[in-house]
């Protein structure tokens, strides 16, 4: 077989090379700024830091009231951000286990149990996916008011899963159907129940899948800004995403960028370390679903 040509191995680099500055520059960028003073942020380069300061990540943490000082005749407003972040990891481990625990049992049921159109109920299942989230505000608001969990962490946790659980059925049904079952038939045969088999036999062969599946479920919810804002109305009971939407970004751009990167930071970290996981297990289920 030929080598390419070089000229086709520099135009194939050439795109890669563009494709990973588009998908790093805007985290770069946010970096950047969020690491400037506010004279460097003025008269400095805008794609460079010269003297890199954490000013704007130790204001984030002031306590909440405390006077940052006057721009002109406007007092700058100091930001609970300390208990957004609170907020919001509950809200994540909460739509987490919610989302994972609910779409393994599904999925189980669906993809290993195979009740009577099981394949008909996942179509179904994953099509509710493509309903865009902001025609279901009202009726999503009307369903919080009337359990009262107006302006209640524990609304977004109901309705987070909701974004991710579609996918991660359909996902994960989609494995546990072709999965092989001689090893989990040869754990009933020797006296197991169903329940350990699953949990020792079927859970561990679905590692990848889950680990997907999880990876996918931050993402979803980490980006979203509208629900928490609707959902949440008051400063104590935000999320890091809706109490960044209330800050004042004519006189605390910096200190909102340095909220962003603290936001995003650990989400990019975590998806980076299960990366090889997250492409395992969606080429597992591509393929096992196939």
């Amino acid at each position: 077989m030929n080598p390419r040509p070089w000229w086709q191995r520099l135009g194939h680099r050439g795109l890669v090379l563009v494709a990973v500055v588009y998908c790093l520059f805007p985290i770069y960028f946010m970096l950047v700024q969020s690491l400037k003073s506010a004279h460097e942020d003025v008269f400095g380069n805008p794609l460079i830091v010269t003297d890199p300061t954490f000013e704007n990540f130790a204001e984030l943490f002031e306590p909440r009231g405390e006077v940052r000082g006057f721009v002109g005749r406007v007092l700058r407003r100091s930001y609970p951000f300390f208990v957004w972040l609170e907020n919001t990891l509950v809200v994540f481990a909460g739509t987490m286990a919610v989302t994972l625990g609910t779409s393994v049992a599904a999925a189980y049921a669906l993809g290993r149990l195979q009740p009577p159109g099981f394949r008909w109920w996942r179509r179904v299942i994953f099509a509710t996916y493509l309903i865009p989230q902001t025609i279901l505000f009202v009726p999503l608001y009307q369903v919080v008011h009337r359990l009262g969990l107006d302006d209640n962490l524990l609304a977004l946790v109901l309705i987070y899963p909701t974004m991710a659980l579609p996918f991660c059925v359909w996902m994960l049904s989609a494995y546990f159907e072709h999965l092989p079952r001689e090893i989990e038939e040869a754990a009933l045969i020797e006296g197991a129940s169903r329940t350990t088999a699953f949990f020792r036999i079927v859970l561990p062969l679905s590692r990848p899948v889950i680990v997907a599946a999880g990876i996918f479920t931050l993402g979803t919810i980490a980006s979203d800004f509208s629900l928490a804002s609707v959902f949440l109305l008051s400063d104590l009971n935000k999320t890091v995403p809706a109490g960044l939407g209330t800050m004042e970004v004519a006189l605390d751009e910096l200190l909102a960028v340095a909220g962003i990167n603290l936001m995003a930071i650990p989400v990019v970290l975590i998806s980076a370390c299960f990366a090889r996981g997250y492409v395992r297990g969606l080429t597992a289920a591509m393929v096992e679903g196939a």
